[in-house]
């Protein structure tokens, strides 16, 4: 210890340091010697750092200092503590304890008594429960003399579990279950000793307000505050049994009634409700003590429903927010323990009602908790049974059975108490809120009342989106339940508002009223006639009344006589949702036809301007419409193809069906011919594609456009060609998503005699002039080309709006009424000669994207794609302009053809087509991606070609957009290295550890590595230099790169190159993996950004060392090079890492001894440990004085990076 002068001195210069940091007018040098200052008083003597830190916590420094100095002492005892004898820890327990009592004191600031308290709490903790029963008399004993002194006391045990409630790793294990151990022996002195404060102190506080002596109400107030705190610390693990027998639960349900402290006790009831039942001997005391805060909570509940629907305008914000805790327990009971209740019929009924209550609220807040409720109840209540019971305590709403039929029988219970009142209630609430506050017409508000309508305002809760789909998934299970009530309530609310609308005299402003049910008109349709012959029961009396029910609100619905676009785009979402009942009913199917084709004959197919024109829209909705109802209504279309197709010439020969809503059209009849066989898809296909071959196959187009790359030019001057072309491309590539064979066709052949894919024979002719096309496409991004390109086209280059927005994470506004985007992505300029900047850039994209998934699509159907195309000619024309493409580009073009082609190529075409495409690819990623990276992480800004159609400069949204460009480019490469190491492409290659001898590889057994080249992609990979270092290369850097979503992916690839590397005898590789690949991972674990990886990352470091270490040193060079490694580490590791064949354990050695030999630098290991940090304790920090060792030089060069 310091003597008493020297200690007053060196407290006087911490003082300086600790006001120098956290002085914002400190100069960076003054703060850096602050820092480095208050650090090694901290890593100092021990001793000078407690007396100097008991100095700076008396009441004679300011508030900054003394919170310090506490944050010094409880460093000092969670990280040192154990360098103090036992007389030194009795007596730096004892001085705490009289802090407590100094700091009981009206004018001391809260965080300085929170902190006090911690530190005791803290030295607790580490002592144990031997420590505990010595301080407890005393510490009780404080809390008698006062309300600052009970709050202070109450506070502390506050603190005391917060190493059992917040995760702490430094306490897994043993010290963590003594702690807890200990913890809950002392709960019969703790519970008692808080009840007693709580009710002596809640006393004092009403007579203390009542005598007008409004400070000594405070602190009291203050004291029955900091007890509630402690208990709700002690709710979330303690015994709930316990919580009852000791009056917490009574004493809190009491407090309900208080408006100053029911917010407080009421988050008691929240977590006592989210426990889990035990499944031991003690569940009984559980129910009973569940029975009794259900209770409270029915009673309080029961008071607030009848003000709230007798007098609502005398409750308040607070009252409601009340409420919704009230409710939010009530949630959590329900959810985590309803088999408690679930044995009394009349309490669960009174339950469920009350919960209806809370569902019908106009309250917005109240519903929606009530609306997580009956989700998770009808959830759980129509699963399907499982094959055993569901353990206890899972969150089932009954899952204490002795077997699965009972709880079967509990499960029908609870649902019989569901009936035709509830559900009928729960879904005229469910179609009410289904509208937005802000698309709410101005004639319906008054209508609306109170009823607060879910707002943009609303915050908390998620989006509209997530709400209304938990809505309309209530929506399905009570149809689920009450088919025919559902339908009853559905059909009924569509006939009213339809009926509403006719007569409205502005029906185009109350229409987003009816549009709003269509999802749940579209939902219980589909719930109900889900299944084969056994929909909604399969009862025949049922069938009928759905029938009658269906069949008169599909007659209301083909009998509407509109006219407005507006209007017949809600019908033809209306009729799409009557798909799945055309299914079962087939006689309908030809009206809702003929309807289709009656609305979209009465819009007019010219319109002044196509992009807004809402007209325009609508026709191309009744054309999708098509699309959908084929799909539902499956073999019911069959009868009426002929009929469709005979209208369609008949439009076509009129001019009044437009190249692209032929095109939608036909995807219909693809997805018809689907449900009809391979012979009909064949016949569609051929009926659909022939008149397009005929133009397609052309060479004049070809020669005239496809030549050379100024004929793209003479191109987009021709508009109708030009938009024929986009329409040709785009319908071969719905061609290819549609066709195939649907899975549970009685009409697919059979595996035993495998037909040819129905678009195998037309690739031939499609693909050959597509490519040319991409090709001509590429070469207008090169330099040379791009300066002779007319303006216009060299600003349609650019990006559009909508992919600088997907770029920024904005989303993209809806389109103003009017609008008109194609539904594959493309302007429909049809009938309008002129072309702008803004057609070609959508051209250009359009076919972009959908030619290079027609080549992806047909890379999939089998051999057909690589036996008809020359490799040489599609290497040539899509990889020779890499250089000149942008980032969006490339990742297009790997993400929609060269993983298909990767994953589809048979193995015995791998050489003649996978080096030829790859080995450009990787070259030019490697290069452009490297760059871009170097950029980002050394000069903050990411270099990409990309041309974003906006002035570059020093613009943040021009940095965040290049950066995700890259970010997206890289992660594409990472998926394209993870498929080629999928198990399917490798499948020679045997498992690493089958055998159970880890670590030990037969040296006889090794084989040459072009062993693999034909059963592992990977293998294949390796044998071809010039595609594998690229890729190789790219591996090593992604580990510095800060992307631990590429890494992720890379790292799957680098597994497989490990075990190629420990299969074979290649030196090469091996002497790679060994010192280049083992050197980068553990650059990467260096990155803060791997820590989600780390897990993957150290078991490549274990296999690595494991398998390699006996055959190359390099590997222990490797963690030899590491700062902080000694021998004698390296050998007790290499000892402990040969007594055990679990890799288990053998990766948490390696953990450990990276972590010792990077000084915990590998940032991505230590994260790890710091996620989740004590509130009242500082991180630790690893002593300066930690072992290193002397420089040997940079050979592998890793003491660098750490």
């Amino acid at each position: 210890m310091d003597d008493s002068n020297g200690g007053n001195i060196t407290a006087s210069n911490v003082a300086r340091a600790i006001l120098a940091v956290l002085d914002y007018n400190s100069t960076p040098d003054a703060r850096k010697a602050a820092v480095a200052f208050l650090e090694s008083i901290k890593s100092g003597d021990i001793r000078v750092l407690a007396s100097i830190s008991f100095l700076l916590v008396k009441k004679d420094w300011s508030s900054e200092i003394r919170l310090h100095a506490f944050k010094m002492l409880q460093h000092l005892v969670r990280l040192r503590w154990e360098l103090l004898s036992p007389q030194e820890r009795r007596n730096f327990a004892n001085v705490s304890v009289e802090l407590m009592s100094e700091v009981a004191n009206p004018c001391e600031e809260w965080p300085l008594k929170s902190q006090t308290a911690a530190l005791v709490a803290e030295i607790v903790r580490r002592e144990g429960p031997n420590l505990w029963q010595e301080l407890f008399p005393s510490l009780a004993s404080l809390s008698t003399q006062g309300p600052l002194q009970a709050e202070l006391v109450a506070m502390m045990l506050r603190w005391l579990p917060e190493d059992i409630t917040v995760h702490n790793e430094d306490l897994e294990g043993d010290r963590r279950r003594l702690l807890l151990r200990g913890l809950t022996q002392s709960l019969p002195e703790i519970l008692p000793l808080l009840y007693n404060l709580l009710e002596s102190h809640f006393g004092a506080a009403m007579n203390e307000a009542n005598r007008q002596q409004v400070d000594l109400a405070k602190q009291h107030a203050a004291a029955v505050i900091a007890c509630l705190n402690a208990i709700n610390a002690y709710a979330e693990w303690a015994p709930v049994p316990d919580l009852a027998s000791y009056g917490i639960v009574n004493g809190c349900g009491f407090l309900l009634s208080s408006p100053d402290f029911r917010l407080h006790a009421c988050e008691f009831f929240k977590l006592v409700c989210s426990r889990k039942r035990p499944s031991d001997a003690s569940g009984a005391e559980y129910d009973s003590a569940i029975s009794s805060v259900f209770q409270i909570l029915m009673n309080v509940s029961r008071e607030f429903l009848h003000q709230s629907a007798s007098n609502a305008g005398v409750i308040d914000d607070s009252g409601y927010e009340f409420a919704e805790c009230i409710c939010e327990s009530l949630v959590s009971l329900g959810s985590m323990s309803l088999q408690c209740i679930a044995t009394d019929s009349n309490a669960l009924a009174l339950y469920l009602q009350q919960m209806l209550g809370y569902f019908q609220h106009f309250k917005l807040g109240l519903h929606f908790e009530a609306l997580l409720f009956w989700v998770a109840l009808l959830r759980d209540l129509l699963s399907k049974p499982k094959a055993s019971a569901n353990p206890s305590g899972d969150g089932s709403a009954v899952g204490d059975g002795d077997s699965s039929g009972q709880t079967n029988n509990e499960k029908k219970k609870i649902l019989s108490l569901i009936n035709d009142d509830i559900s009928s209630s729960i879904l005229d609430v469910s179609f009410q809120r289904m509208l937005k506050k802000e698309k709410v017409p101005p004639g319906i508000v008054p209508s609306l009342g109170p009823l607060e309508l879910w707002s943009d305002e609303f915050e908390g809760k998620g989006d509209f989106g997530q709400y209304r789909s938990r809505l309309l998934e209530l929506v399905k299970l009570i149809s689920s339940h009450k088919p025919l009530i559902a339908s009853t309530k559905i059909s009924e609310r569509v006939v009213m508002l339809i009926r509403n609308l006719l007569v409205s005299p502005a029906p185009l402003q109350d229409l987003a009223v009816l549009d709003g049910q269509q999802l749940a008109l579209e939902c219980i349709v589909g719930v109900v006639f889900d299944g084969l012959n056994e929909f909604a029961g399969g009862s025949a009396e049922v069938h009928f009344a759905l029938r009658g029910i269906f069949e008169g609100l599909l007659q209301q619905l083909l009998t509407l006589k509109w006219t407005e676009p507006e209007l017949i785009k809600v019908l033809g979402h209306y009729l799409d949702a009557m798909g799945p009942f055309l299914k079962y009913f087939p006689d309908a199917v030809g009206s809702v036809i003929n309807k289709l084709f009656e609305l979209l004959t009465c819009l007019p197919h010219i319109v002044k301007d196509p992009a807004t024109s809402t007209a325009r829209i609508a026709r191309l909705q009744i054309c999708t419409s098509f699309i959908r109802i084929a799909k539902a209504a499956d073999k019911s279309i069959l009868p009426h193809m002929k009929g469709i197709a005979d209208t369609m010439g008949y439009l076509q020969r009129e001019g009044t069906l437009l190249r692209g809503e032929h095109n939608i059209l036909g995807e219909a009849f693809l997805v018809m011919a689907s449900a009809a066989g391979p012979q009909q898809q064949q016949e569609i296909l051929v009926w659909l594609l022939e008149p397009l071959s005929q133009q397609w196959i052309q060479s004049e187009w070809q020669n005239n456009y496809l030549s050379d790359p100024m004929g793209l030019v003479r191109l987009c001057s021709n508009t109708p060609f030009m938009w024929s072309i986009f329409h040709t491309v785009t319908f071969f590539e719905k061609a290819l998503k549609r066709s195939g064979y649907r899975k549970g066709n009685s009409n697919t052949p059979t595996s035993t005699s495998p037909a040819l894919h129905p678009m195998a024979s037309h690739l031939s002719w499609m693909l050959p002039p597509l490519i040319k096309l991409l090709r001509v496409i590429h070469y207008i991004w090169s330099p040379s080309v791009y300066q002779t390109l007319p303006t216009e086209i060299r600003a349609a280059m650019t990006m559009t709006d909508v992919e600088r927005r997907s770029l920024l994470g904005e989303a993209n506004p809806k389109l103003p009424k009017g609008s008109s985007i194609y539904v594959d992505g493309s302007l429909d300029k049809e009938g309008n000669p002129e072309v702008n900047e803004s057609d070609i850039r959508n051209w250009l994209k359009g076919i972009r994207d959908s030619g290079y998934y027609v080549l992806g699509l047909s890379a999939t159907i089998g051999d057909t794609f690589f036996k008809c195309l020359d490799p040489n000619y599609v290497a040539v024309a899509l990889m020779e302009n890499l250089q000149s493409m942008e980032f969006r580009h490339i990742r297009q073009l790997i993400h929609s053809f060269v993983v298909h082609l990767v994953k589809s190529c048979p193995a015995d075409m791998w050489e003649s087509w996978l080096e030829i495409l790859l080995h450009p690819l990787f070259v030019h990623c490697q290069q452009a991606v490297s760059s871009s990276w170097s950029g980002l992480l050394h000069e903050g800004r990411a270099k990409v070609p990309d041309s974003f159609g906006v002035q570059s400069g020093p613009d943040l949204k021009l940095e965040v957009m290049e950066e995700k460009l890259l970010r997206d480019l890289t992660r594409e490469i990472g998926s394209l290295l993870s498929i080629m190491a999928s198990p399917g492409l490798n499948n020679g290659l045997p498992v690493l550890e089958q055998s159970g001898h880890v670590g030990s590889v037969d040296m006889s057994c090794l084989k040459d590595l072009h062993a693999f080249r034909s059963n592992s992609m990977v293998g294949f990979l390796l044998n071809h230099k010039n595609v594998a270092l690229p890729a190789l290369q790219i591996c090593l850097e992604v580990f510095t790169w800060t992307d631990g979503e590429t890494t992720t992916k890379v790292c799957c690839f680098c597994g497989v190159v490990v075990h190629l590397a420990i299969l074979t005898d290649n030196v090469e590789l091996r002497e790679f993996v060994s010192k280049d690949l083992f050197s980068a991972v553990i650059r990467g674990l260096a990155m803060e950004s791997n820590a989600v990886n780390s897990a993957d990352l150290v078991n490549l470091c274990r296999e690595i060392f494991i398998y390699l270490s006996d055959r190359d040193p390099s590997p222990r060079q490797v963690l030899m090079s590491l700062p902080c490694l000694s021998e004698k580490d390296m050998k007790a590791f290499e000892e402990a890492v040969g007594k055990t064949s679990s890799p288990k354990e053998q990766k948490q050695l390696m953990r450990s001894l990276l972590l010792v030999a990077s000084g915990s630098n590998l940032r991505a290991l230590s994260a790890q440990k710091s996620l989740n940090v004590i509130t009242n304790v500082t991180s630790r920090t690893r002593s300066a004085s930690s072992e290193t060792k002397e420089d040997e030089g940079d050979t592998i060069g890793l003491a660098s990076v750490l």
